[in-house]
């Protein structure tokens, strides 16, 4: 008997220290004495994980020593890629011009893999490209210049202008022929008469009202203050894990730093609410041209409103998803009856450059161009045989919806310079209305000229197009 009574207290004893154990494990473990006046080293918490520096545990000049230090291998790293992957010699046709001047880049820019023509590829299935390891790599998705770090990297051409713009740690990697003109015309859907109402100038918080006063109201002229205004961010603000050297005078970004003059200037950075960072994925900076005719916004979020995207990139992708920093960084929390909707009412201003080739119905005028012309047998494509039209329909050439073109068929999943290229998701139509002045093209920017979009297609799509049915339908495409 009294045997039995011991078990029964052992168990209960073993069953009641467990739980004070699980439940209040602070009051089970020892605390290590410090030594003198140095304290004891903190547990290490999620937070330590996703801010650590935030906390102390790293000096702002030991990263700067390291990001500077290991700047050039990441920018070797990211180069050779390139190299790789494309043929990155100019070839600007100086009769094709954006609209203040810059010249188009032509033809398709993508390696083929050695004894392939872009004939060969389009003759074979996706299980056989993919299986060879035949996909053109200017195809596969395109990491971030430094993917293990992302954030917004600026061209250099913007830098010059906007020297706060500098990170010590990455520069930009893509070319400047293949970006948008810099600075770039904005056009305004209330004063159409204007033309270009930038006047040739990149438009910041200095020079917006001498530019633009006696164009907008005083309450759009309020909006386009905040979208100028710079306001922290992730990599450019007044704490200790920036990416900037200095802090004074470097406290963030404005909306109109990436997209420059209500356009864009190709900056990069990693879509924010993916999770691990070797799956985040880049996302190149689109138009803001004829925001006022989209339905969805952002890539793949498809928030519904220009009211909600303004108000998330504020919130969140500025910060890329992490409410920890933002918070401790200096969140801009906008207030929506005002400051949002300001903001969004001159986002909704933002014209598409004029198409002096369309006609009301946003085709071609029939009597601009010979039947057998070029554009016209590019627009039968489009409307026909290549499929385009499927997803970019007219006037404004896009069908406001997400599509997946499930382009994962035609590689293995590998990892490239950091990032897991791997199944992509739905992606929003994007609008071609004035698309030959906004490259590089797909969401990432993996391909740098129209002729490599149309390649591109071609082969997802299967279409069988032959080389003049290509050219024609980039000509179409360049009246947008």
């Amino acid at each position: 008997m009294q045997a039995d009574y011991a078990k029964r207290w052992s168990l209960w004893f073993a069953v009641i220290a467990g739980l004070v154990f699980c439940v209040f494990p602070s009051l089970t473990r020892s605390q290590p004495k410090p030594a003198g006046d140095t304290p004891p080293a903190p547990d290490i918490s999620s937070y330590d994980q996703i801010a650590p520096v935030l906390l102390g545990k790293v000096k702002f000049q030991d990263v700067l020593a390291k990001d500077k230090a290991d700047k050039d291998a990441v920018m070797a790293r990211q180069t050779q890629l390139l190299q790789e992957r494309y043929n990155l010699t100019p070839r600007p046709d100086p009769k094709l011009t954006m609209t203040r001047g810059k010249p188009i880049q032509v033809g398709p820019t993508a390696r083929l893999p050695e004894g392939t023509t872009w004939e060969k590829l389009a003759a074979m299935s996706s299980d056989e490209i993919r299986d060879k390891g035949l996909f053109p790599k200017g195809f596969l998705p395109l990491p971030h210049p430094k993917q293990e770090t992302g954030g917004m990297v600026f061209p250099q051409v913007e830098i010059k202008q906007l020297p706060r713009l500098q990170r010590f740690d990455v520069d930009f990697d893509l070319p400047e022929q293949f970006l948008p003109e810099f600075p770039p015309a904005m056009f305004l859907t209330s004063r159409s008469d204007l033309g270009d109402v930038s006047q040739g100038k990149l438009i910041t918080i200095e020079n917006f009202q001498a530019i633009l006063g006696g164009i907008l109201n005083s309450k759009d002229l309020e909006g386009f203050r905040l979208l100028v205004t710079q306001f922290p961010q992730q990599q450019f603000n007044a704490t200790a894990d920036r990416k900037t050297e200095q802090a004074a005078g470097m406290q963030g970004v404005a909306c109109f730093d990436c997209h420059v003059n209500g356009h864009t200037s190709g900056a990069t950075h990693l879509v924010g609410d993916i999770r691990p960072q070797s799956h985040r994925r880049r996302i190149d900076t689109t138009s803001l041209r004829g925001v006022n005719i989209q339905r969805l916004f952002g890539s793949q979020r498809a928030l519904k409103t220009v009211e909600d995207f303004t108000e998330f990139e504020q919130r969140a992708a500025y910060f890329d998803g992490d409410q920890v920093s933002a918070s401790a960084k200096g969140i801009n929390p906008l207030e929506r009856g005002s400051q949002v909707h300001f903001m969004a009412e001159v986002q909704d201003l933002l014209d598409f450059p004029p198409a002096p080739g369309l006609g009301v119905d946003g085709k071609l005028d029939p009597k601009k161009f010979a039947a057998d012309s070029p554009e016209m047998r590019g627009q039968a494509l489009f409307f026909g045989k290549a499929q385009c039209a499927t997803c970019h329909t007219a006037p404004f050439y896009t069908d406001n919806l997400m599509h997946d073109l499930k382009v994962d068929r035609f590689y293995k999943t590998q990892t490239i310079n950091g990032l897991v290229a791997t199944a992509q998701g739905p992606i929003k139509t994007f609008a071609l209305r004035g698309i030959k002045e906004s490259p590089p093209y797909f969401h990432d920017g993996r391909l740098l000229t129209l002729e490599d979009t149309v390649e591109f297609f071609n082969l997802i799509l299967e279409l069988k197009l032959d080389a003049q049915e290509k050219s024609a339908l980039v000509a179409f495409m360049r009246q947008l």
